[in-house]
């Protein structure tokens, strides 16, 4: 679908749609208006810990302790009294369970739309994106994300597109809508691997914007716009990429990428809108990887602390964390008796060196796919633990596609069995690999933050920002 021309009759509509919400929407969990209603708000700054399941927050505090013996600054936020604290009601238009698209788009064109469309309603009609409501008021947009910046949930705040798969075509709507574009996704924008062969960085180039593809680039950009996008796809894995380290070297970790957005928004005196998204704990979570997921639990929240540090004294920004919907559901399982073991098998993951990704990279490498003796090396060197013979056996049938007896039929493939397997030997368990229904967890700070208490409908976000900032 071609960029909208919105129209005058199409503003008017988004200004009712706005003005109106109560008569859509679930209610405000309190009739009151907020406290801070007259405090004014110079920016918001809007973090997703995509597909973070809320037991996902009382493993990454347990994680952080484990391995850097403190907490973490989330935990910490749920415990502070002058934080506001609530649940997100994430229903798509069309299901109990929404995806990405659906989910940014609530927040980013305050409707539920059907899961995969961006800012188009089931009827083909366009929304109006914050990024450009807001645009005409001055607002300065900023999209930060481990995936693809084209992916779907920074999409939702700044595109229209009937397919969040179409890429190539969101990709050439932020340019000069959105003043600051970090994350990965290059191809995107070149015109090597576009199919029309646009020079899109260069686009962006000659718009003002510094358009750097690594870390020292990054952090040398004087521009207040910048495109930066620093791999073909999704930023890797953090425990892939600490472990490498031309990959430490060229790109950049989510707070860089969030310390570049955010003073570049503190310098001057515009109004803006900031979303940060740490994507790949949503990847993580549908490989049944609890490896991965920790570490970027932990890479999001670092972003979330330095963020919070970083607007400490100021009362005229807010700062919300949120997840757009659950995933997989992973926790840990009590096991022994008295649940004696659960601690130290927890640990164990502490042994894990690469995500489920890198190693099955690395499966296919091997001369001999058939090789138990070779599966059995790579899951103990890469995943730190010794699976046993029958479960190797397992793995070798499940990649040679034959049939395994798996009830679950979201389990019965070969993340989903490696995933069961490395719960036999870490507690962890998981309900399947894919989104869940449940409420995710919200967390605000800042003025106006009682905005974010209750149950919040995830399309009522919509209206908060366009009254806070428009």
């Amino acid at each position: 679908m071609n960029k909208p021309d919105f129209s005058r009759r199409d503003w008017l509509k988004t200004a009712a749609l706005t003005g109106g919400f109560a008569a859509f929407a679930a209610p405000r969990s309190s009739a009151q208006p907020p406290k801070e209603a007259g405090k004014k708000i110079r920016g918001v700054i809007f973090m997703v810990s995509d597909g973070m399941s809320p037991g996902v927050l009382t493993l990454g505090e347990a994680w952080s302790q484990l391995t850097r013996k403190s907490g973490t600054r989330w935990w910490a936020l749920m415990n502070d009294r002058k934080a506001a604290r609530g649940l997100m009601d994430t229903a798509s238009a069309n299901s109990l369970v929404t995806d990405s698209a659906a989910a940014s788009t609530s927040w980013g064109g305050g409707e539920r739309v059907n899961n995969g469309a961006i800012n188009v309603r089931p009827d083909g009609r366009p929304l109006v994106p914050l990024a450009h409501a807001l645009g005409k008021k001055g607002v300065r947009i900023g999209l930060v994300s481990t995936a693809t910046i084209t992916h779907a949930t920074p999409a939702g705040f700044a595109a229209v597109c009937t397919e969040r798969g179409n890429e190539e075509e969101i990709a050439t709507q932020y340019l000069k809508t959105v003043d600051v574009l970090l994350g990965g996704g290059s191809g995107y924008f070149s015109k090597d691997e576009r199919p029309d062969k646009r020079d899109l960085s260069g686009e962006f180039s000659a718009a003002g914007y510094d358009v750097v593809g690594n870390r020292d680039a990054m952090l040398a950009a004087k521009s207040p716009k910048l495109l930066g996008t620093f791999s073909r796809g999704h930023i890797p894995y953090s425990i892939d990429r600490d472990a490498s380290d031309e990959l430490k070297r060229t790109v950049p970790t989510l707070t860089e990428m969030a310390t570049a957005a955010l003073g570049r928004f503190l310098e001057g005196d515009k109004p803006f809108l900031l979303q940060i998204e740490g994507a790949r704990i949503d990847h993580a979570a549908h490989r049944n990887d609890i490896g991965a997921l920790l570490h970027d639990q932990i890479a999001f929240d670092d972003a979330l602390a330095h963020v919070l540090a970083t607007t400490a004294g100021r009362d005229d920004i807010l700062v919300i964390a949120t997840s757009d919907h659950g995933n997989a559901n992973p926790g840990l399982n009590g096991t022994g008796g008295g649940y004696g073991k659960t601690n130290g098998l927890f640990g164990s993951i502490t042994k894990q060196k690469a995500s489920y990704e890198a190693l099955f990279t690395d499966w296919t490498k091997l001369s001999r796919p058939d090789d138990k003796e070779s599966l059995k090396g790579l899951v103990s060197s890469r995943l730190g633990f010794g699976a046993e013979d029958n479960e190797i056996s397992a793995l070798l049938d499940i990649f040679a596609k034959k049939p395994v007896i798996e009830w679950n039929e979201q389990l019965a493939k070969p993340e989903g069995l490696l995933g069961q397997i490395q719960g036999n030997h870490t507690g962890i368990g998981w309900t399947g690999t894919s989104h869940t229904t449940d409420p995710t967890l919200v967390s605000a700070f800042g003025p106006q933050c009682d905005r974010f208490t209750g149950m919040v409908r995830n399309s009522d976000v919509y209206g908060h920002l366009i009254e806070m900032l428009g």
